[in-house]
């Protein structure tokens, strides 16, 4: 790469060194064992040799052990510590491994005392590459719209404290960036009192350390600090939205510092952290070593770019910032949306375990049948109502109303009322109605993606995503060209090649399952097969019309086969066709309300909707069907790719059985891994079969 990243560690992973501990964490923690040797160093115990090193955790209390036999013996000494992008939950809650650690050979970064890797990278490194420094200005507002922090089991909903008022962030007792960034408990007061006098009559709110929080340590401030001025703030707020309401902010040493940078403050810094003395703080000590001015960019792309070493813990190595981002982002959106649990109604018994093992990994879920007992049970116990989107019915809206559980507006307590789950858009390998589970879900408070009758939060997701900055639409982008280079769809089945088609314009004719959900939603005069082929000639009398049967009604899942006659109007049915690859082959789409337009839509095809899918209405696509009027925004198509295929659904990655980004859904379905599909799961499918072609032939 061209950003310094590799001529930072180069010296570290060239060779695999050998790495004496004195430290049992080393050992028991199996995460930083395994980022340690992926960046080249081995784990011993004993006495180093000649070319050996000592590794010590920061300034913790057993890091004396290192520092004296590193003294004794000469050997140099690597200091370990968590990166300022961690985990879930704090280090000392024991649920969340770090995603990144530092390894520095000079110092620690909270250490003013002596320099360290980070300074030296600060204050010596050009930062003036251009991409680098776009990069740091996109991972910076990539954390911010995502509400990423060092720890992140907090409530982005949460509400903060009205606006304005002054902040005061507190740390930890006895926490080691306090007595190495020369301060002491005094200093937090001496903060105070110089917040209350330099904004007099302002509000001041001192904001609690998340482990204070917790109960693993107390902190500087309490209960009994609390006046008519200063209000104590220990909800688990998002950071970044209790930046956006403060006037001015105020830190000894706090990793918040930075962010109060990188969100717009210069603040008010009373220790030596390692963001102080580069002309971004007001700073209370004398930085004689950091004569340097920097731009927030230039200290991001150090600190968080630069000098940290990041995993991914879906492919096992070291990553990029932006990898590192994408999948603690995935475990946090998981995390704040099923924390306080499920209740479940309208759950086919083969759903419920992929349902459990996506959802349940928090708090386990609950499934009854019965609406009313459903809902009761979700007031009850503080846990949210979900339904499989095609199984709402008005009995179950009447008793989530009844329960104080219906709406589509947050409520008080962060739960919204009525959650609808339906499959995403890159699914699995195989059939949902094979009753294969999926790799993605996506769960909408206001309604459903195929429901154009109302809103839906995926409308929200592409809103938003026509406003993404160009730098976070990238992100998109390489996801688009990964799908169409390895010719990936929503089920990904082994199709068989495509026959010879005739010369001329060729345009596809998807089939759908005409009792499906989306077209009794979301579709107008033009409602079946039959009359989608019809209106398509009738626009293009002398076109190469190329219809394809739906993949369910294929397998003889769904009803909706069409008879001979009734598709008289395509030159040619193409049964068992690879989707993607018919795509690749025609000039243009004419569909209802098929995926498969979408998917066109992301290799670049144009497509006409006789119908109003999730993804018509928005510039993209020409419409003749009833698209709804609230649809406003103009999204790019890596906008649309965005909402659909970033921001909306839920991944879960089969190998791990944790939630992951869309690009680890990717890579296992490259790899040809699939959900696993119990022999239940296979007995149930054939049956389903079997049911559908009779209802068929009744009809």
């Amino acid at each position: 790469m061209a950003d310094g990243r590799e001529d930072h560690r180069a010296a570290g992973t060239e060779t695999s060194r050998r790495l004496f501990v004195y430290n049992g964490g080393f050992l028991k923690n199996r995460r930083i064992r395994r980022i340690l040797a992926l960046a080249g160093w081995q784990l011993r115990l004993g006495r180093p040799g000649p070319g050996d090193w000592v590794g010590v955790w920061g300034h913790s209390p057993t890091a004396p052990r290192g520092e004296a036999v590193a003294a004794r013996t000469g050997a140099p000494l690597l200091r370990v510590e968590d990166a300022l992008l961690r985990s879930l939950h704090p280090g000392r809650a024991g649920r969340s491994p770090p995603i990144g650690l530092h390894l520095d050979r000079t110092g620690v970064h909270f250490d003013a005392s002596q320099p360290c890797d980070l300074e030296t990278l600060l204050a010596t490194h050009p930062l003036d590459d251009t991409p680098l420094l776009d990069r740091a200005r996109a991972a910076s507002e990539w954390l911010r719209e995502s509400h990423l922090s060092k720890y992140n089991a907090f409530d982005p909903a949460l509400p903060v404290p009205k606006a304005p008022y002054v902040l005061v962030i507190d740390q930890t007792r006895g926490d080691a960036s306090i007595t190495h960034g020369g301060a002491t408990p005094a200093t937090f007061r001496e903060m105070l009192v110089a917040a209350l006098e330099e904004s007099p009559g302002a509000r001041i709110v001192v904001k609690s350390h998340p482990e204070t929080r917790a109960g693993h340590r107390p902190g500087h401030f309490g209960p009994e600090d609390a006046t008519d001025r200063v209000t104590l703030l220990t909800d688990p707020v998002s950071p970044w939205t209790l930046m956006e309401g403060a006037v001015a902010v105020y830190t000894v040493s706090s990793g918040l510092g930075a962010e109060a940078i990188h969100a717009g403050h210069r603040p008010r810094v009373f220790g030596q952290p390692f963001y102080a003395g580069w002309g971004l703080t007001q700073d209370e000590a004398a930085f004689p070593r950091r004569g340097r001015n920097l731009t927030r960019a230039q200290l991001f792309a150090a600190a968080m770019i630069l000098y940290p070493t990041w995993y991914d813990p879906f492919r096992d190595r070291l990553c990029t910032l932006e990898e590192a981002i994408a999948a603690l982002e995935a475990e946090a959106h998981a995390w704040r949306a099923d924390r306080h649990g499920y209740v479940a109604v309208g759950m086919r018994l083969w759903k419920r375990r992929p349902l459990q093992q996506v959802f349940g990994g928090t708090r386990r879920m609950r499934f009854a049948d019965d609406p009313a007992r459903a809902a009761a049970l979700a007031a009850r116990d503080g846990r949210r109502l979900m339904v499989w989107a095609g199984r709402e019915t008005p009995e179950l809206a009447r008793a989530a109303s009844e329960e104080g559980l219906q709406g589509t507006d947050e409520r008080s307590d962060g739960r919204p009322g009525l959650l609808r789950v339906e499959d995403g858009f890159l699914r699995s390998r195989g059939l949902g109605a094979e009753l294969v589970p999926p790799l993605s879900l996506v769960l909408d408070d206001t309604g459903i993606y195929y429901d154009p009758t109302r809103p839906s939060r995926l409308e929200r997701c592409v809103a938003e995503a026509a406003r993404l900055s160009p730098t976070r639409l990238h992100r998109a982008e390489r996801l688009i060209a990964r799908l169409t280079a390895a010719r990936l769809s929503k089920y990904n089945l082994a199709s068989a090649t495509l026959p010879d088609l005739p010369a001329g314009h060729r345009i596809l004719v998807p089939g759908q399952v005409e009792d499906d959900a989306s077209i009794l939603k979301g579709t107008g005069d033009v409602s079946t097969n039959r009359a989608l082929l019809e209106a398509a000639r009738a626009a293009h009398p002398d076109a190469v019309l190329l219809y394809k049967p739906h993949p369910d009604v294929e397998a003889g899942l769904r009803p909706g086969a069409l008879p001979p006659e009734a598709t008289a109007a395509a030159d040619m049915v193409l049964s068992h066709a690879d989707p993607v690859a018919l795509i690749e082959a025609v000039d243009e789409i004419w569909t209802m309300t098929s995926l498969l337009g979408f998917e066109a839509l992301l290799r670049g095809r144009p497509v006409t909707c006789l119908g109003a899918p999730f993804y018509a209405g928005w510039g993209l696509t020409t419409d003749l069907g009833p698209v709804p009027a609230r649809r406003q925004a103009r999204p790019t198509r890596p906008a649309l790719a965005h909402a659909a295929l970033i921001a909306y659904p839920r991944y879960h990655d089969p190998v791990t059985g944790r939630s992951c980004p869309a690009e680890v859904v990717v890579d296992r379905l490259e790899a040809g891994i699939p959900a696993r599909r119990g022999p239940l799961n296979r007995g149930l499918s054939k049956l389903q079969g079997l049911f559908a072609s009779m209802a068929w032939l009744w009809r």
